[in-house]
């Protein structure tokens, strides 16, 4: 396993809080995926003291997973970070070899609402929502691998040692891109895949100045008149001039204007836009 020299902000993880007698958890969990996975104590040991822990504290971690204790369910990072990271599932097995040309996002088996599955091509320019679920293999690193992961309603998903990573709006290929670049602070060699294996209920969201506010699902193709519709339409006190569509794509959020008035009656049909998955609708009033 080839480690690369990390920042020294990194180096602040060895300032964990630490309750008494047990190692931080996320170090635990990290010991305990990679024992899962044959990695040797020396190598783990290396590994964590690269990323900053004390070695002393690997060595107790390392005990305590011989030990047999479960890991403990409480979050305790090795530095405060904007959200809690999550418990990760216990990583997937990853393939001896990947080949380099091996298709990311071809056919994939997707599971859908109601239990049932298909085999579903998931075309290359498909953007991540919230709701769907990512598997992240990084070939021969199993110990950072994700083979199960949704997309929370902030857009991202959590990876071991790079915590979260904003997904929604971006394709399965630009989610490879920015997991690979976070991950160059640990790996020389991460070779991530990232496929989509469920696709969640899409949904576009309306607050504010509307009847029915809340969620409404997502049909291809709806615009921005169609949902206001779908939600029972604007109140009396709505300002109907000042609506705008909050969109995350791309890994950006930027706000799109709408004058309901001027729509209504014909004039620049243009900002009547097509609605994406996730897109809020905010109607002041």
């Amino acid at each position: 396993m080839t480690v690369l020299a990390i920042a020294t902000s990194i180096a602040a993880l060895c300032h964990a809080q630490q309750t008494a007698n047990t190692p931080p958890q996320e170090l635990l969990r990290y010991v305990h995926e990679a024992k899962q996975n044959g990695v040797k104590d020396d190598k783990i040991k290396q590994q964590a003291m690269v990323v900053g822990w004390p070695a002393a504290m690997v060595d107790q971690a390392i005990a305590y997973e011989k030990s047999g204790k479960a890991v403990p369910g409480s979050p305790a990072t090795p530095a405060a970070t904007e959200t809690p990271a999550k418990a990760q599932p216990a990583p997937a097995e990853v393939p001896a070899t990947a080949p380099a040309d091996a298709p990311v996002n071809g056919a994939e088996t997707v599971a859908r609402a109601g239990g049932s599955s298909t085999n579903l091509a998931v075309p290359e320019d498909y953007q991540v929502a919230a709701g769907d679920t990512l598997q992240v293999s990084v070939w021969n690193h199993a110990e950072v691998s994700v083979p199960s992961e949704i997309v929370r309603p902030d857009g991202k998903i959590s990876v071991p040692l790079i915590k979260d990573v904003v997904v929604a709006g971006l394709t399965p290929r630009q989610v490879e891109k920015a997991v690979t670049d976070q991950l160059a602070k640990f790996y020389t060699d991460a070779n991530v895949t990232v496929v989509v294996v469920a696709i969640g209920a899409k949904k576009v969201y309306l607050t504010g100045g509307i009847k029915k506010e809340g969620p409404v699902p997502f049909t291809n193709g709806m615009t921005v008149m169609q949902a206001i519709s779908e939600a029972g339409g604007l109140t009396d006190y709505a300002k109907r001039k000042k609506i705008y569509i909050l969109r995350t794509e791309n890994g950006r959020e930027y706000r799109l204007d709408f004058n309901y008035d001027e729509v209504i009656k014909g004039v620049r049909m243009e900002q009547n836009y097509p609605l994406l998955p996730g897109d809020t609708i905010v109607v002041p009033n």
